[in-house]
């Protein structure tokens, strides 16, 4: 690619290559036929009969999203190359055109609907929800608690916003990427961008709302920050880290499975706060994340599979 104002624009080259359908699996197909039908397919398929890589194509179609004057290259380069697809284009732009005054315009759209669109997803919404009003019943207990206490009733000694804390933003992130929940699923996994940067871009909104949730939660019960937001943040880059390997909502699921029965009912059962949520623990929930962020760092290539959103 060659720079230009200071922005990397792509070769003639590429794009043509690209205007013509050279990929990795084109061209390899190419090059098939090249050995049976002589030198001319081999000249259709690029410089040696290899396609685009991969991950060529992603980065130059991510860049056409952004830049015009290259969409404009490229258009400029399907029309030399591929005047089949061209004529083709303009019969239908033809056939369009006298239709389109008749037809009821799009709304328009929110200046801020295109940046939230970037980093969320509308299927998170309800489990945003969800998540904001189960802080909200771990809140009222802890109130109850209080209130047991000061009335020498007796309350249970149990933090439920620490309790809850670390599987609060678990299954908002399962949501982010849940391939049932999502109707536009396989139009988002398709594109360019998809893959561990709009995982982390979804993670983060999710976390967003979550940590906010629980400051006021903290702030209103008592609770320190490092108490809640370390296990909190363990267990999402956990959940990330087995998502690489199972998918998404899987490790979710079963993360918050193995919490409830391992932690959250035997500390109702005895009334007692778990050594995990001490604040001896906090160095081995840190070293826990750490993990979490080597694996999904390690694994980030495995997030551009339409396996890991099951």
């Amino acid at each position: 690619m060659s720079a230009g104002h200071q922005v990397e624009h792509p070769s003639e080259r590429l794009i043509g290559r690209y205007a013509r359908g050279d990929t990795e699996d084109t061209g390899a197909t190419d090059a098939g036929h090249g050995a049976g039908a002589g030198a001319g397919a081999g000249a259709g398929a690029g410089a040696g009969g290899a396609g685009l890589a991969h991950d060529e194509v992603w980065a130059l179609e991510a860049h056409l999203e952004s830049c015009a004057r290259c969409r404009a290259r490229l258009a400029a380069a399907t029309r030399d190359t591929t005047p089949a697809v061209t004529a083709l284009v303009d019969g239908v732009w033809a056939e369009l055109t006298p239709r389109l005054p008749a037809s009821a315009p799009m709304p328009r759209r929110r200046r801020w609907a295109r940046p939230l669109s970037a980093w969320a997803s509308p299927v998170m919404v309800p489990w945003l929800f969800m998540t904001v009003l189960v802080t909200l019943i771990a809140v009222i207990l802890d109130s109850l608690n209080d209130l047991s206490d000061l009335s020498g009733q007796g309350g249970q000694g149990v933090s439920f916003v620490l309790l809850l804390a670390p599987v609060l933003p678990v299954l908002g992130v399962a949501a982010s990427w849940a391939r049932g929940l999502d109707p536009a699923y396989e139009l988002i996994a398709g594109t360019p961008r998809a893959g561990l940067q709009l995982v982390l871009r979804r993670t983060t909104s999710v976390l967003v709302v979550v940590i906010s949730a629980l400051l006021v939660a903290g702030w209103v019960t008592g609770a320190g920050v490092a108490q809640w937001l370390l296990p909190c943040l363990a267990f999402t880059t956990g959940a990330l880290a087995l998502g690489g390997l199972i998918g998404v909502t899987r490790a979710a699921i079963g993360l918050v499975a193995v919490w409830a029965a391992v932690i959250v009912a035997p500390t109702v059962a005895v009334s007692r706060t778990p050594a995990a949520l001490h604040a001896d623990a906090l160095p081995v929930w840190g070293a826990v994340c750490a993990l979490g962020l080597v694996v999904v760092i390690a694994r980030r290539g495995a997030y551009t599979l339409l396996g890991i959103h099951r």
